[in-house]
């Protein structure tokens, strides 16, 4: 290893030590090493598999983020295990535009890697018509969710499959901050005819985290013109962001009309089903394919939040039990993960939580909550939510109303006063609302 490359990794380690904690820390960054580096890609030995996936997963964008604030470029990042040779080119290999969008699809997210259930049938099903008949079943398509829900592996299995089955189709995938940044950069160095070409000349547009864009006028205006390139000429664009159009701050009505234009689907946080179906496709592509059913059922009814957090939990927990030469029981599961799962540790209640939570009981969907409907049958459960919203969290009665779908404080007020009001002389409300208290909290 150079001094250049030792010299970068010990900044590198610098900076994660003040993100993630110790313990982790030690047990997974600190025995990292830099071996190499070439054609702007840093290969990092690790010492097995299961930290290779492991590091993979859940600390390459940090650690990436830590390069290139460093080095002030773009990096890649190639994990090797230890002993496993460095085949380092003589000559770094020229790359075609296409490749340079192409390369970038994670070869993991596929349709035959992707585990359907409820919670995101229809966005599959959207996503599967539009690999199959581009431009001709949905455009634009517009997917929408929380973090860590599959937004981004349909993107990527969108491109893939019409890779696959389109010969000679140009595919760019790019998230809205790569695009800014591209943007930044192509005016600072009078490069923004190469710059639209580069986009404006794809056959398949899909461009990720939209909500980005809030805010970004000029950004914004030259993906205006770009959308409409590529819709006038009949080119596929597909859309992820973490919530629909019309909830994005400060995006421009021009846009956010051409964004309803297509089709609109949401993912929603699978059900202990799909988790446990998730945890198994995740054990089968890790090669772990005796990791007992009971520690699978076990993590899957601890973790909820996303399947980011689900598929990282099985990889820590057989990671552990591989380096601790002990079976993947309930039990290491629960002692592996108890800074996760623990009960002593409060759960943070967010506005999304107590949407999810009170819709389901009701029967709604979240975007119910938001709309303008004012039937009885969602103006109560709307006002329920806001209820608990003021009750359990810290947010004023203007951000209330504004996360559900911008109404004005004094809704808010209404709504609590009417709720506390009922309260007192409605028994089957105050059993509703204890029990809607304790599955927000859960």
């Amino acid at each position: 290893m150079s001094n250049e490359i030792q010299a970068r990794w010990e900044q590198v380690l610098l900076r994660l030590e003040k993100q993630v904690n110790k313990h982790s820390f030690d047990t997974w960054l600190a025995k990292c090493k830099p071996v190499a580096f070439y054609d702007n890609t840093i290969i990092i030995e690790v010492p097995d598999h299961f930290s290779k996936s492991w590091l993979a997963d859940r600390y390459a964008p940090i650690i990436k983020q830590a390069y290139e604030a460093i080095m002030h470029e773009e990096v890649s990042l190639q994990f090797i295990i230890a002993g496993q040779e460095v085949d380092q080119p003589s000559k770094p290999k020229e790359k075609s535009p296409e490749d340079t969008y192409v390369n970038i699809l994670n070869p993991r997210y596929t349709f035959d890697t992707f585990v359907i259930g409820n919670s995101n049938r229809f966005a599959h099903a959207a996503s599967l018509a539009v690999a199959e008949s581009p431009a001709k079943a949905y455009n634009p398509l517009f997917i929408y969710g929380g973090v860590g829900l599959g937004k981004t592996h349909l993107m990527h299995a969108i491109g893939h499959y019409i890779l696959e089955n389109n010969f000679g189709q140009k595919v760019a995938y790019v998230t809205s901050e790569k695009f800014t940044n591209e943007l930044i950069n192509s005016i600072r160095d009078d490069q923004t005819v190469e710059f639209r070409n580069k986009y404006r000349s794809m056959d398949i547009l899909l461009i990720d985290d939209i909500q980005f864009l809030e805010k970004k006028e000029r950004t914004q205006e030259e993906f205006f013109h770009t959308f409409n390139t590529l819709y006038e000429a009949n080119k596929q664009i597909i859309i992820s962001s973490d919530r629909p159009p019309k909830e994005i701050a400060t995006l421009e009505d021009r846009l956010r009309s051409r964004f309803e234009w297509g089709l609109i689907t949401d993912i929603q946080s699978p059900d202990y089903e799909t988790r446990v179906a998730i945890l198994r496709k995740k054990a089968q592509l890790e090669g772990l394919q005796n990791f007992p059913d009971e520690t699978i059922a076990f993590i899957a009814d601890k973790i909820h939040s996303n399947i980011r957090e689900l598929e990282g939990a099985l990889i820590r927990v057989s990671a552990f039990s591989s380096l601790e030469k002990s079976e993947a029981s309930p039990q290491l599961a629960a002692e592996v993960l108890k800074d996760v799962i623990s009960p002593s540790k409060p759960k943070v209640i967010t506005v999304p939580v107590i949407m999810q939570t009170v819709s389901e009981f009701y029967g709604l969907r979240v975007d119910d909550l938001k709309a303008k409907k004012r039937t009885r049958s969602v103006a109560f459960p709307r006002q329920v939510a806001m209820f608990l919203t003021r009750e359990l969290t810290d947010l004023s009665l203007p951000k209330i109303g504004e996360e559900f779908g911008g109404r004005d404080h004094t809704t808010v007020l209404h709504a609590c006063d009417k709720i506390n009001g009922e309260l007192e002389n409605d028994p089957v409300l105050t059993e509703t609302i204890k029990e809607l208290r304790k599955r927000i909290r859960e």
